[in-house]
């Protein structure tokens, strides 16, 4: 059993999703510390508290979320954009993450988990929502935007975008009807393949598919001025497209990450917005399992394992 540190809680574990960065962890796609336990997705209740800890108390709800640490000296630290801080900690990378009954965080870092929200409904809130609400921040005001890759962060975000009374148009893989057909009962005003326009021009299209070849086809179908956000942490190589797709002022960005603001924030628009996520639990050891379904695309909406003692 993990001893809290002063600035840490011990976390019983009652569920913790399963996002596609614990894939990229798992295959080396990105620089981790092994070995690791995965897992950034988690919802739990404090059951020791460290120290220095203020502000929980033993039985608290509380979610822990992928930026698990940031130094709060460096420039970006102090110019408020912990998010790209130069000396990090990411939970499930290079601290031990929620694949497990218990852990520890930094409290600093945790978050409240509103009410409105089950332990399983609220798990791929810490991951999926989190990023998912920075990459749309990020996409501007736009009326009308396009989400790549329609898994569990598209599927928050339809919500609220919806809610904010955009027009949202989901991209799917290819052939991909039941996708489509659950892009629209969330609210899309149009889904399609990946490999199609939209009916309209897109102000901001978001790609949460790891996929280097989306970029060159959304910058097809965004207007002039029009931005492609591309919110993983990992994706394969962008092919070459010719300037003038780029051109008329389009732009590219990436989305690194999170800051405590983002979740503040995020969670008062998922209550005022009724997010509703759409989930499928496994116990914890089927891990494998799961994370086997999210890779070859068999996962609607999000996974969440739950620890014996919570699915028993």
């Amino acid at each position: 059993m993990p001893v809290p540190r002063p600035e840490e809680l011990l976390i019983e574990i009652a569920a913790c999703g399963v996002c596609r960065t614990d894939l990229h962890v798992a295959d080396g796609d990105i620089a981790a510390r092994y070995p690791v336990v995965p897992g950034h997705e988690i919802v739990g209740r404090v059951s020791a508290i460290g120290a220095a800890v203020q502000g929980f108390a033993i039985g608290n709800r509380v979610g822990v979320p992928w930026l698990g640490h940031s130094c709060g000296q460096c420039r970006y630290c102090r110019d408020g954009q912990e998010n790209l801080c130069d000396a990090p900690e990411f939970t499930g990378c290079t601290r031990d993450g929620g694949f497990a009954s218990h852990m520890v965080a930094d409290a600093r870092f945790c978050f409240a988990i509103p009410a409105a929200f089950g332990d399983i409904e609220a798990a791929p809130l810490l991951c999926a929502g989190l990023i998912g609400w920075r990459a749309l921040r990020l996409a501007g005001e736009g009326r009308s935007i396009g989400l790549y890759g329609f898994g569990a962060a598209a599927h928050i975000l339809a919500q609220i975008a919806v809610w904010q009374g955009r027009s949202v148009h989901g991209f799917t893989r290819p052939g991909d009807e039941e996708g489509q057909a659950f892009a629209r009962s969330l609210g899309c005003c149009w889904a399609g393949g990946s490999d199609t326009l939209p009916p309209e021009p897109l102000d901001a299209a978001l790609l949460f598919a790891p996929v280097g070849a989306l970029v060159p086809a959304a910058l097809k179908a965004v207007r002039k001025g029009g931005r492609v956000v591309c919110a993983g942490i990992h994706m394969s190589d962008i092919p070459a497209f010719p300037y003038a797709d780029l051109w008329g002022e389009r732009s590219i960005l990436s989305v690194a990450n999170l800051t405590r603001e983002d979740g503040t924030s995020f969670f008062d628009v998922a209550v005022r917005a009724g997010v509703r996520t759409v989930t499928r639990s496994f116990p914890l050891n089927r891990a494998n399992e799961a994370m086997a379904m999210l890779r070859d695309g068999r996962i609607e909406g999000a996974a969440v394992l739950v620890p014996p003692s919570r699915s028993s």
